[in-house]
């Protein structure tokens, strides 16, 4: 039997180091639990009052609390406050907590390498490839621009709402105006909201299977309750959505990871799907600027009936670098109100520098520059990577055709034979320096395709044949060990 619930007053000493402030937080809380003076269904202080306390803002420790509910050592329910989970001191006393920047806090344990020599992680862009001249001078400008009030709330950051609305209008062809464009801190702050503000907690959201672990993650801490649809090479089939599901969340320019685009008639059966049922479309616009061998295909906010029925997320951490995580959201005019007073209480703005640095960069031209600029170096790496792999797997026979959602992105995704463990593969790829995801990592059906997701963007042509080459080697030694009577 649980023991009685007692509310706490933390005295945290954070830990003096260079980790982001949210680690640090959540790091110092597993701190108390290890020394006691937290224990099970101890209810923490509300994220609002304990910022007040750190005198920090409140998004770290929003973060840090979505860090320790993702790790199991505390339990959020809307309503009934933050926990201490069950069986979270013995947790707390037998490892460290790790920062979830690559999708997820694990117990920490030795690793055979201090980093990985190749790390082909599918969603981080080459930021070497930012001009430093367009960087300096779109942040000296930020910074000399004089100190605003910074009252949350949608009309915030006007100068980038007005640079995405053109954006958008001229790269998506969504008609959007400044006032339809609401800036965030962070793709998760975007999802906790459109939650909030669809009353989406404790209702069905149809999500792509596999899909992006980091959104249904973000989706499920709000108590959304993520229904997992299998994609095939067309994306998600509007005709396996049940009238239950209260909204839809979908990649269609890009699928995440298999990188498949959602043709135009499943788009309008999507949307006409929407407008009859009254349900929302979560449309995250996932790296659709980087396209190499394919025509840019519409937004679905775009289309006749989209503006009414999709909240369209946006973002410049796949196009720039993720130290830049603001991100925009283009939602129904009937949610705006609604966001505006979840922002107000919540105080989840994004920084205003930040925010100025961005808008400057569009507006100067410095981010179409860049994105030809990338494009071109991406295609390079893609081209090599592609062809490396390719050779190197020739030798096994129903591994052809095995490289797929190379049209756009970052990534490819590498399919691998019914039977091989991806996660076993990875797992001794990560032991012989080549960082990489399995496809199973982002599923949550237990049926499904098996696969590896490469990361490119960061890989050189000229290591893409070695890294090929170990590839290769270490998918052909699984697959002969399946072989094996």
């Amino acid at each position: 039997m649980s023991r009685v619930a007692r509310d706490t007053q933390l005295e945290l000493h954070l830990p003096s180091t260079s980790a982001p402030l949210r680690q640090r937080i959540a790091e110092a809380i597993v701190s108390e639990i290890a020394a006691g003076r937290l224990q099970s269904n101890d209810i923490l202080p509300s994220s609002r009052a304990l910022a007040t306390e750190l005198e920090v803002s409140r998004t770290p420790v929003v973060e840090a609390y979505d860090q320790l509910a993702a790790a199991g050592f505390v339990i959020s329910r809307p309503g009934s406050g933050t926990r201490v989970a069950l069986g979270a001191e013995q947790a707390a006393a037998a490892c460290a907590l790790a920062d979830p920047a690559l999708d997820g806090p694990v117990p920490r344990r030795e690793p055979r390498i201090e980093d990985p020599r190749w790390d082909l992680h599918p969603e981080i862009p080459d930021a070497s490839l930012i001009s430093s001249e367009d960087w300096r001078r779109s942040w000296r400008a930020a910074a000399a621009a004089s100190i605003r009030e910074g009252i949350a709330g949608v009309a915030e950051h006007p100068e980038l709402r007005r640079s995405v609305a053109e954006h958008v209008r001229r790269v998506r062809g969504i008609a959007a105006r400044p006032d339809d464009v609401v800036i965030f801190p962070s793709i998760d702050a975007v999802l906790r909201t459109i939650v909030q503000v669809a009353d989406l907690s404790g209702r069905s959201i149809a999500f792509e299977d596999p899909g992006s672990r980091r959104a249904r993650v973000a989706l499920q801490q709000c108590g959304a309750l993520v229904r997992a649809i299998a994609v095939d090479d067309q994306g998600l089939d509007p005709r396996r959505l049940v009238a239950t599901d209260q909204a839809v969340y979908c990649t269609p320019a890009h699928q995440f990871p298999l990188g498949s685009h959602m043709p135009v008639t499943r788009r309008a059966a999507l949307v006409a799907w929407a407008a009859a049922s009254g349900s929302l479309i979560v449309e995250d616009d996932y790296d659709s600027e980087l396209r190499f061998d394919a025509v840019p295909v519409p937004a679905l906010r775009g289309l006749v009936g989209g503006e009414d029925r999709v909240a369209y997320i946006g973002s410049a951490s796949k196009i720039l670098t993720p130290s830049v995580p603001l991100a925009w959201l283009i939602a129904p005019r009937a949610l705006r109100a609604a966001i505006d007073i979840v922002i107000r209480s919540s105080s989840e703005m994004a920084c205003g520098v930040t925010a100025l640095a961005l808008s400057n960069l569009f507006d100067s031209g410095a981010i179409e520059r860049h994105v030809g600029r990338a494009t071109r170096r991406y295609r390079a790496r893609r081209a090599a990577f592609i062809e490396s792999l390719e050779a190197h797997l020739s030798d096994l026979g129903d591994m052809r055709g095995a490289v797929v959602g190379i049209e756009a992105g970052l990534h490819v995704v590498l399919r691998l034979p019914d039977g091989v463990d991806d996660e076993k593969v990875a797992e001794e790829l990560g032991e012989r320096g080549v960082s990489v995801s399995s496809l199973s990592e982002y599923r949550l059906l237990e049926t499904g395709p098996r696969g590896l997701v490469c990361g490119y963007s960061r890989l050189p042509e000229r290591n893409a044949r070695h890294v090929a080459a170990m590839i290769a080697e270490v998918v052909n030694r699984q697959v002969q060990r399946r072989r094996l009577p």
